[in-house]
């Protein structure tokens, strides 16, 4: 009998903390758990939050009749420790693996972009947090949901 009792209490116990005492409504996301870019040159890494990239000169540029805020690229390079004008090509890397290589001239345009937002407000889930935007070149080397800037010189 007193094993019945102490299973059944152990049981209680489970049940009890399991429901646990927190929120129906999870707590806004922390800082370190905002998304990240990272730009790497495979010696050194910087990464870079909306916030951060805010920080920046803001540019803006259109694609697709769509115009989006962002930071110029060759700006953002050279943020990160590298020169633009030494870049031999850049590999724009998007969450699921998908990938687009630009090479120098692209990457040095004033109006290539890495977006954070559209003029008119936030980028959309599917596009964002973070976006390559290229007027006028085919929409595959606009990554979207971008997560790395790999840089070869």
């Amino acid at each position: 009998m007193k094993r019945l009792l102490l299973i059944i209490l152990i049981g209680l116990v489970f049940s009890v903390s399991a429901c646990g005492g927190g929120n129906a409504n999870p707590p806004d996301k922390s800082p370190s758990d905002a998304p990240v870019l990272t730009v790497t040159d495979g010696d050194s890494s910087k990464t870079y939050t909306v916030a951060d990239l805010k920080a920046l000169p803001a540019s803006e540029s259109s694609f697709r009749d769509v115009a989006y805020t962002g930071v110029a690229l060759s700006v953002l390079l050279q943020d990160a420790g590298s020169d633009p004008t030494t870049v031999q090509a850049v590999k724009a890397v998007a969450a699921d693996g998908f990938a687009s290589n630009y090479e120098s001239e692209l990457a040095n345009k004033p109006d290539t972009l890495v977006s954070y937002a559209r003029v008119d407000g936030p980028l959309p889930e599917e596009e964002g947090p973070f976006r390559m935007v290229i007027p006028g070149d085919d929409g595959k080397i606009n990554v979207r949901q971008l997560t790395t800037l790999q840089v070869y010189r």
